[in-house]
């Protein structure tokens, strides 16, 4: 049974990605709406990402937080995201060398305002905005296209964000 489970994981698909990412405009801050966390998110408040394009067009990021509680200690990551040359839209985001972590914008409206990052594991995922919040409709959306993506709704949390 357990290779079958493990067999089936290998032949999951690759996730989409959108078609074409501006780099530049997609730097900035996002605010961290909901996630399927990682380890060192768990407990996270007021998650924010900041994206800043480096000259050699590597991702200078950096990931803050307040951990457990809105006055909880403040944690601050700065991985080094490695666009891909052929694809904007993948990236491996290092956090310790030499591992890249897979990264992959599987959502991004026009305006810039709202995105998603999945990876092709399934095992991850970050619902994000320009904005603290967003309405409760996106919100139940995005969850809707998580679901086609391969995600567990029930796996994915709400991050508090109070500003």
């Amino acid at each position: 049974m357990l290779l079958a489970l493990l067999s089936g994981c290998s032949s999951m698909e690759p996730l989409q990605t959108v078609p074409n990412v501006d780099l530049e405009r997609f730097m900035g801050d996002w605010y961290v709406v909901a996630n399927i966390p990682t380890a060192l998110e768990k407990g996270a408040h007021n998650a924010v990402e900041s994206y800043r394009l480096n000259a050699d067009g590597t991702v200078a990021t950096t990931f803050t937080f307040r951990s457990g509680a809105f006055d909880g200690k403040r944690k601050t990551y700065h991985p080094v995201g490695f666009v891909s040359r052929d694809n904007p839209a993948v990236w491996g985001m290092q956090f310790v060398w030499p591992i890249k972590a897979d990264y992959r914008i599987v959502y991004l409206d026009a305006d810039y305002r709202v995105t998603m990052i999945g990876r092709n594991k399934r095992d991850y995922l970050w619902i994000m905005a320009r904005t603290p919040q967003i309405s409760d409709e996106r919100y139940r959306s995005l969850l809707a296209f998580a679901v086609t993506l391969g995600y567990d709704p029930a796996r994915i949390q709400k991050v508090p964000q109070q500003w």
